[in-house]
């Protein structure tokens, strides 16, 4: 695509619903190769990332494909333990495949994560905090070969900072493990209540989610399950903030308004009408926003970076 032509002076009118989370999505289905037999995963949005994480399920001797909304996997319980450099660099959220492999199979091969263009994303805290567990990690060639000689154990990871990615994979990673791990500054994002909740239906035993310290207790084995994705609360809050920006009057409908408190309260500070219920938002912008106090970005609860130039 050469260009991009934008007819401005126009209003925003209408509705829209949102669909599910992408930040969501990716760990649920890296999590659908621990579990023997089939899962449905509906309100499974149709995104580049979610077509790299099909193929690395693929990659790793899942079947799957795409019907109506939803994704759907048939995992054996067993396959290739290796993620090839080509398939890891389409996403950045590759690196959460690591923690679901070491469940299903007790080793791992993977490169390093790419596809942002910001640079690259270092993995150390990853890797830390599945050391805790008894992984052990040797790097060659490019790639990284991750091993547990021991099996995984339950162990205490204290995280250094909240991070979303480093959560998951110890989730991931703890399902199946000898005893009980607890995360100490666990991300608190809703999309860690949501995998939480798709683990504890294929069998798991996680309790605390959504709270900065998460208890997992290790089982056995896990099975397949259905589950519907969360709204996607930055689509949301891009769909509202483009309403406020270009005015007029829209209806964001599929929304959960619990998830976009932070960037609710901002709009509200700067008179924006609003129409609040729980599962949507309506924006009618007829004037010039009041300017907003000093706003600062911060882990969930606080306000999403990804919403930081947008409402700039």
């Amino acid at each position: 695509m050469g260009k991009l032509v934008i007819q401005g002076q126009n209003r925003l009118e209408g509705k829209l619903s949102v669909h599910g989370s992408k930040n969501s999505v990716l760990p649920i289905l890296a999590a659908t190769m621990i579990g023997r037999g089939q899962s449905v995963i509906e309100n499974c949005p149709d995104l580049s990332d979610t077509a790299a994480a099909c193929d690395i399920l693929r990659q790793l001797g899942c079947s799957v494909w795409l019907e109506n909304g939803a994704a759907i996997v048939e995992n054996g319980g067993y396959g290739s333990n290796k993620i090839p450099e080509k398939l890891m660099r389409k996403m950045r959220s590759s690196v959460m495949f690591l923690g679901a492999i070491l469940s299903r199979d007790g080793s791992a091969v993977i490169s390093f994560p790419g596809g942002c263009e910001l640079g690259p994303r270092p993995i150390d805290l990853h890797m830390s905090a599945l050391s805790q567990m008894g992984v052990k990690f040797r790097e060659e060639g490019g790639y990284l070969y991750c091993t547990c000689p021991r099996g995984l154990q339950g162990a205490d990871v204290t995280l250094s900072i909240p991070s979303v990615g480093a959560t998951e994979n110890v989730m991931l990673a703890a399902v199946c493990a000898k005893g009980d791990t607890v995360i100490v500054n666990a991300a608190r994002e809703p999309e860690i209540e949501d995998l939480a909740n798709f683990l504890n239906k294929m069998g798991a035993k996680i309790t605390g989610a959504g709270s900065d310290s998460m208890r997992i207790s290790g089982v056995s084995a896990l099975h397949g399950t259905c589950h519907t994705i969360i709204p996607d609360r930055i689509v949301a809050a891009t769909y509202i903030l483009g309403a406020v920006m270009a005015g007029g009057h829209c209806r964001i409908e599929g929304v959960n308004t619990r998830h976009m408190s932070s960037v609710l309260a901002e709009l509200k500070e700067m008179d924006i009408p609003l129409v609040i219920t729980d599962d949507s938002v309506t924006v009618k912008s007829e004037k010039r926003p009041r300017a907003p106090k000093l706003i600062r970005t911060a882990y969930y609860p606080g306000f999403p970076t990804d919403a930081q130039a947008l409402m700039m």
